[in-house]
């Protein structure tokens, strides 16, 4: 039976220490200085430091280094194309004009994947650095660039780095972005010169937060210590393969399974929920309840401070791609949509450009527009002259966690003790004094990540374990097996899929993308669409699936090898005529030999967006680019068609609340902004979650200062008044569980067959009823949602709106977030009231468990027309500047919240028509 827990409210007493400066992100700073000025301060700045940071966009600037002019044309949202006739004076003007618009963003970013953000922000990033020291990604990085990197991307990469230096020189840091003037009032900081392995980097934290099943990894663990194995299992159901299809149906995979027992390490149960510690994967529930319970929940609180690099630390993470063939289009031609699902960000993470060769030859080989990340030279995502791709999130499971028996200075393996390796790190300090530390890695480069963290190391020490375990000895660490750990090709991966001309190309390029895995769609000009897997994905041993930490001590956890592309799935010219990609199962799990991981998303959008390409091409219909708009958009609830017939059916005492159960009445379960039935419905669907599964879960999983009673002996069953202690959720409203998500959705959906689970059980609150079954529940969150929600929106149901709970609020990811209230006002914008929810299509993300503000969004939204480049369609989430008070700073906000795209022009007669602004940049 679930524990028997009763809800308290109240603020979480007693931290001692815990989390020291929780959130502070990526900046806390006394500004003293900049509040004294006064109104004669923002006077200062609203005329000097705002404007000193503006780009040039017309006339000329000389820039030495350049063999021949560039041309850099910015239409009416600023979005630059860069005309050059050389590669490397494409990529150097790609450099300077990036740093124009957002460098102070760039410098952030490689401050981070350096470790090195307490320098620019002082010590309360200390802890930050050791971590991101730890994991070492610009070590990496430089290891990658001089050991592994082609001489082209080399030469691509110093040209670019030479474009933003261009740029630096001779420039003060207000003259480059109004936020150094802001850290000059607290610190010297100046910027350095950016260099190949800054933009090197930044795929390393972009791989950091798609890296796949890790938090699930650490949350089953942590599941332990309150829930058995069945019920873990219950959290945990199996993807439905049957209702919402993988992505490849008719591809490579089926040629495999008849090699099925030679393939190294072949997954044996992919699909099953083998979190619940039945897989097999060998510590014991005892081991996992106490030392893995008590390690990881060190472990988190390390992940959860650190900044976030696209996402939300790696949770729910999704993106939508699809792509329709030419059968089933208006045009003849393919189709091809994509909208990644990323933490929004204050300026937008994606950065459009256009990067144009004069003339395509073997000096100069690029015409390829999209989306980049500023400090990274090329496209990511878009198009060239022959192709297009979309990305979406794979989610197969490159990372495991691995708890390390310590003995001394060294560590037990395969019944030896093994010296670690080491390195010391030195960390700088803004206004303080610099640090040392060491960091720890076994013999086959795993850091010791318990080593940043002293509760860890206290824990682990005392940590208890079965007899199967070794002897405690110095305790118990906790070290991570990733990918991405190891030099790899992604940087080589960009540039040739941006010269990529054909299919046979395209592969090329998908097998040099080594991290992050991303499920790749395809289409090019000669009526062709596909979709490859790439990336390095790890095969394990049999009964060991990476599903839960693995006993670090015993070789037969170790990893037996990668996957070879060749035996990655793969699809091209499907006779159904499309492909959809939305985070779902990749492959049948009985139709493909190796466990790529267990925690797929359950693809509940993934079907939805089957399912409306269907409906359109049902009799010979035709998808149009609007077509492919309006699926972005499409913001139906699957939840709610499972959950409202049974919701109408309960019968209500209170009017009250009877009136609030009427909206749903006749409701078409869309969640537009101005909808009071979908506020309603997921007010209700958050009380189910709650009560159903919130206060039955660990504190390490429930919303900080969310308390409840627990029996402490009798964890569960019911509370016993003379043990019971008051217990506090730990987790950030953003990251905790139940979060809402498709995941919750299974359990959900096959719990509804068993109306008397223990599950739907819930103690009475006050005048509140308890429940001992499903539709008892039901009726306890209608009645809870209603209130909460006049609480939040009053009394009058004809004033709810879904838009007023749903709200998106923008804000600079450094002073945006913890500077003074008046920097924050200046830097900020929103909120926004959006339409769309929680794994719906338009997939404005909410979690369940904190509230029900955005969290992640589309972080962009694109439309490609492979019959005409120039009718394709793309929005970002913010705008072109990363510049407070630029026109281009949010320009774009407003247009992607209503689902509006803009054109996107890409022929130089379009782009000439479009031009707002002309730069020449000249030698």
């Amino acid at each position: 039976m679930p524990p028997n827990t009763t809800a308290t409210t109240g603020d979480k007493p007693g931290k001692s220490g815990r989390k020291k400066g929780r959130k502070a992100r990526l900046f806390v700073l006394v500004l003293v200085l900049a509040l004294i000025g006064g109104i004669a301060f923002g006077a200062y700045w609203s005329v000097s430091t705002v404007r000193a940071s503006f780009p040039q966009t017309t006339g000329s600037i000389t820039l030495q280094g350049l063999s021949g002019p560039v041309d850099v044309k910015r239409d009416g949202h600023g979005i630059p194309q860069i005309y050059a006739s050389s590669d490397e004076d494409l990529f150097m003007a790609q450099g300077y004009v990036q740093a124009q618009d957002r460098f102070y963003e760039m410098d952030v970013r490689r401050h981070l994947t350096s470790g090195r953000l307490s320098e620019m922000f002082g010590k309360s990033q200390i802890d930050n650095d050791e971590f991101l020291r730890t994991l070492g990604w610009d070590r990496i990085a430089k290891e990658e660039y001089d050991k592994v990197l082609s001489a082209s991307t080399k030469k691509y990469l110093q040209a670019y780095a030479k474009g933003v230096n261009a740029y630096l020189d001779g420039k003060d840091g207000e003259e480059i972005s109004l936020e150094y003037a802001a850290l000059g009032f607290s610190n010297d900081y100046k910027p350095a010169q950016w260099t190949p392995v800054d933009s090197v980097s930044w795929l390393k934290a972009m791989a950091w937060d798609l890296r796949g099943n890790m938090q699930d990894e650490i949350d089953r663990a942590l599941m332990t210590s309150r829930l058995g194995p069945q019920q873990i299992a219950d959290l945990y159901p199996k993807y439905p393969y049957s209702r919402n299809q993988a992505i490849v149906q008719e591809g490579q995979y089926d040629e495999l399974t008849e090699t099925y027992e030679q393939g190294s390490g072949a997954g044996d149960s992919e699909g099953s929920a083998t979190g619940s510690g039945t897989s097999g994967t060998a510590l014991s529930t005892e081991t996992e309840g106490s030392a893995l319970q008590s390690q990881l929940g060190g472990l988190y609180d390390v992940l959860d401070d650190l900044p976030t690099a696209v996402g939300v630390n790696g949770n729910g993470i999704g993106s939508n791609s699809w792509v329709v063939g030419g059968q089933h289009t208006i045009t003849g031609k393919p189709l091809l949509a994509n909208d990644p699902h990323l933490s929004p960000a204050l300026p937008s993470v994606w950065y459009q450009m256009g990067l144009h060769c004069r003339s395509l030859t073997g000096k100069c080989q690029f015409d390829v527009a999209g989306y980049t990340f500023a400090g990274v030279p090329g496209v990511i995502i878009g198009h060239n002259q022959k192709i297009s791709w979309g990305m979406t999130n794979s989610g197969v499971d490159v990372t495991d966690l691995y708890l390390e028996k310590l003995t001394g200075d060294g560590y037990l393996y395969d019944g030896k003790v093994r010296p670690f390796t080491t390195r010391e790190e030195t960390i700088r300090v803004a206004g303080g004094a610099s640090k040392k530390i060491v960091v720890r890695q076994t013999e086959d480069g795993m850091p010791l990540l318990s080593d940043r963290s002293d509760e860890l190391v206290d824990v682990g020490k005392r940590a208890g374990v079965d007899t199967a375990a070794p002897d405690r000895g110095d305790g118990y660490g906790v070290a991570l097996r990733w990918t991405a750990l190891q030099p790899g090709t992604t940087m080589d991966a960009v540039f040739v899929m941006d010269k990529a001309t054909d299919w046979e190309d395209f592969r090329g390029a998908a097998k040099l993308f080594d991290v992050p895995s991303q499920n790749l769609v395809y289409a090019d000009t000669d009526n062709h669409i596909g979709y490859t897997l790439p990336g390095k994905i790890p095969t394990r041993a049999k009964g060991h699936d990476g599903s839960i930490p693995a006993p670090g001590w015993d070789r037969k956890y170790k990893w037996t090898g990668y996957i070879k592309f060749d035996e990655l799935p793969y699809e091209y010219d499907p006779e159904r005529g499309y492909i959809v990609t939305a985070n779902q199962a990749v492959v049948d799990k009985d139709k493909y030999p190796y466990t790529l991981t267990t925690d797929w998303g359950y693809g509940a959008r993934s079907q939805r967006i089957t399912d409306l390409i269907k409906q359109k091409i049902k009799g010979g219909g035709k998808v149009s680019t609007d077509d492919m708009r309006q699926m972005q958009l499409d913001n139906s609830s699957e939840m709610a068609k499972l959950l409202v017939p049974k919701l109408l059916d309960i019968d209500l005492d209170d009017p009250d609340v009877r009136d609030a159960q009427k909206l749903l009445q006749g409701w078409d379960y869309t969640q537009d902004a101005d909808s009071a039935a979908a506020a309603y419905f997921n007010a209700v669907w958050r009380n189910i979650l709650k009560l159903a599964f919130g206060h039955k879960l660990p504190k390490e999983l429930r919303v900080e200062g969310q308390c409840l009673w627990v029996d402490p002996v009798n964890t569960t069953g019911p509370v016993d008044d003379t043990r019971k202690v008051r217990e506090c959720g730990e987790r950030d409203a953003d990251q905790a569980q139940p979060d809402g998500g498709d995941r919750w959705f299974e359990v959900v959906r096959t719990l509804m067959e068993k109306p008397d689970s223990p599950w739907w059980t819930t103690p009475k609150s006050g005048t509140r009823p308890g429940a001992t079954n499903r539709d008892q529940l039901f009726e306890r969150a209608m009645i809870d949602a209603r209130w909460e929600l006049t609480a939040k929106l009053g009394k009058d149901i004809d004033t709810w709106s879904w838009g007023r709970l749903h709200r998106l609020f923008l804000k600079n990811q450094t002073l945006g977030t913890s500077g003074p209230g008046f920097l924050q006002y200046i830097l900020n914008r929103g909120p926004w009231k959006l339409s769309g929810g929680e794994a719906a299509v338009d997939a404005t993300g909410w979690n369940a468990a904190g509230g029900y503000e955005v969290v992640w969004v589309p972080s962009m939204r694109m439309v490609i027309n492979l019959d005409d480049f120039d009718k394709s369609k793309w929005i970002n989430l913010t705008g072109a500047s990363g510049h407070a008070f630029s026109a281009h700073y949010t320009d774009q906000t407003g247009k992607w919240a209503k689902g509006e795209l803009l054109d996107w022009s890409f022929s130089r007669k379009a782009v000439d028509e479009d031009t707002g602004d002309k730069l020449v940049l000249k030698p």
